[in-house]
C-alpha cells in the first residue's frame, strides 16, 4: 500500500486481483456507459475559487451525518457483491470505516448477513434496503436491521427493473461463479482470490438465501428482475416509514419534484444518485442534478451525495453543490479487492488528504463552511 498514491492505482491492483466477471461488476456500468462517463466528466468541469494568505493551520474535517458523529463526510455505500471482491468483504469494509469514524452501509444483495457483521464489528452500521415482491419477507428483514441496531434504513428507489448492463451479461455473471472453462482459467489465475474466498464464511446472497427463491442455472440479472418489484410507489415508503424507527433516507433521487414529494413521506434524508451509472444509462450526472434538488429540499432534508466521487477535490464540489456529505462505492471496492481491509483503509485516507489539502488552497479551515462561495469555474449545470 505504501507506494499508492491515488485511487487509479488501487483499481489497476483490483484489477489484476480479482477475476474479471467482478472487477467489471465494480467497474462498469449500464447500456452505451454514457451517464458514467457523465458523473466523473461534469465533476471535471467545476473550477475551485483558489484563495491566498489565509490561516488554515488549523482545520476541522469533521461533521455529523444523520444525526450522528463523522471524522470526516464520506459515507462507505451500499454495494452488493462485496464479498466476491475479498472474502468477508462486507466485515473488512465495516471494519475500515469504524475505525476512520465514518459510517458503512450495507447492501440488501451482500454475501455476508447482517448478523455475520454485527458479530464482527464494534458498532452499529447503516442498512440498504431493496423491496422484493414478498413484502413479508421485507418486512421480516428490516426487523433483523431493527435488531441489529442499525440506526438508518437506506431505500433504492431507482431499481423497480434492473439497467441492461452488456457487460455482466457477457460474464454471465452469477453468485457462486459458474464454473466454465473460461471461469476456471479465470480463477486459476488468481490463487490468492480463490483461497480468501473459499475461507470466507458465506459464498452467496446470505440476506435471502433460504428465504427467497435461489438462482439455481439464472445470472443475477435473470434473478433480479423475477425478484425485484415494478409495482413499487410512495405508499411503500410510507409503508416502510410506519415500521421502521430510525432514520429512513430515500437513495436515488435526481428530480426536484420527486425531491419535494420526498419530503412529505417522513423520510429524514435523500441521496442524490443515479446508481454510478448503472441504471438509466442517458440521465443526467449526479452533480448536474445536485444544484437543483438541493434548491428544492430547502435545508429541510439531510442530501447526500453519490455517483462518480473518485477523490477528495470531488467530495469538496459536491459539498460545495448542496451535499452533507459524499457516498463512495466504486473507490472502496477498488480497494477491497487490491488489499481488504488495508485496501479500504487507504482509499478513506487518499481522499481525507486530498479534501484535506484542497480545503487549504481555498482558503477554507472548516468542511462545513465550504458552499458555492468555493467555486470558481460554474458550468451551466449549477445556474439553477
Amino acid at each position: 500500500m505504501k507506494h499508492i498514491t491515488c485511487i487509479e492505482d488501487l483499481r489497476q491492483l483490483h484489477k489484476r486481483r480479482v477475476p474479471k466477471a467482478f472487477f467489471d461488476y465494480a467497474d462498469r456500468g449500464s447500456y452505451t456507459e454514457d451517464t458514467l462517463r457523465a458523473n466523473h466528466d461534469d465533476l471535471q468541469q467545476i473550477k475551485f475559487r483558489q484563495r491566498i494568505l489565509v490561516d488554515v493551520s488549523k482545520r476541522d474535517l469533521s461533521t455529523t451525518i444523520l444525526g450522528e458523529p463523522a471524522k470526516m463526510p464520506l459515507i462507505l455505500a451500499p454495494v452488493g457483491l462485496l464479498g466476491m471482491q475479498h472474502g468477508d468483504g462486507e466485515i473488512h469494509a465495516c471494519r475500515a470505516a469504524q475505525a476512520a469514524g465514518i459510517p458503512f452501509t450495507q447492501s440488501t444483495m451482500s454475501i455476508c448477513s447482517i448478523e455475520d457483521i454485527a458479530a464482527a464489528v464494534d458498532k452499529p452500521f447503516w442498512f440498504q434496503l431493496y423491496v422484493m415482491k414478498d413484502r413479508g419477507f421485507v418486512k421480516a428483514l428490516i426487523e433483523r436491521v431493527i435488531a441489529a441496531k442499525c440506526s438508518a434504513l437506506f431505500l433504492t428507489v431507482d431499481l423497480p427493473v434492473n439497467g441492461q448492463r452488456h457487460i455482466d451479461q457477457k460474464n454471465g455473471l452469477s453468485v457462486p461463479p459458474r464454473l466454465t472453462a473460461k471461469t476456471v482459467l479465470d480463477v486459476m489465475m488468481r490463487p490468492t482470490w480463490a483461497w480468501r474466498i473459499l475461507n470466507g464464511k458465506r459464498k452467496t446472497f446470505a440476506n435471502i438465501d433460504g428465504h427467497l427463491p435461489g438462482f439455481g442455472g439464472t445470472t443475477l440479472a435473470e434473478w433480479t428482475q423475477s425478484q425485484f418489484d415494478q409495482t413499487v410507489s410512495w405508499k411503500d415508503v410510507e409503508w416502510i416509514r410506519s415500521i421502521f424507527p430510525g432514520k429512513l433516507v430515500l437513495k436515488g433521487i435526481l428530480d426536484p419534484d420527486d425531491a419535494r414529494e420526498a419530503l412529505k413521506t417522513g423520510a429524514d434524508g435523500i441521496v442524490v444518485s443515479n446508481h454510478g451509472g448503472r441504471q438509466l444509462d442517458g440521465a443526467p450526472s449526479t452533480i448536474s442534478a445536485l444544484p437543483k434538488v438541493a434548491d428544492a429540499i430547502g435545508g429541510q432534508k439531510e442530501i447526500l451525495f453519490d455517483s462518480g466521487v473518485r477523490t477528495g477535490q470531488d467530495m469538496f464540489r459536491a459539498l460545495a453543490l448542496g451535499a452533507n456529505a459524499c457516498m463512495i462505492g466504486r473507490p472502496f471496492l477498488y480497494g477491497l479487492g487490491a488489499g481488504g481491509e488495508a485496501g479500504v483503509a487507504k482509499v478513506i485516507d487518499i481522499l481525507k488528504r486530498e479534501l484535506d489539502t484542497t480545503m487549504v488552497l481555498t482558503g477554507i479551515d472548516d468542511v462545513k463552511k465550504i458552499d458555492r462561495n468555493a467555486i470558481a469555474g460554474w458550468p451551466e449545470f449549477a445556474n439553477s
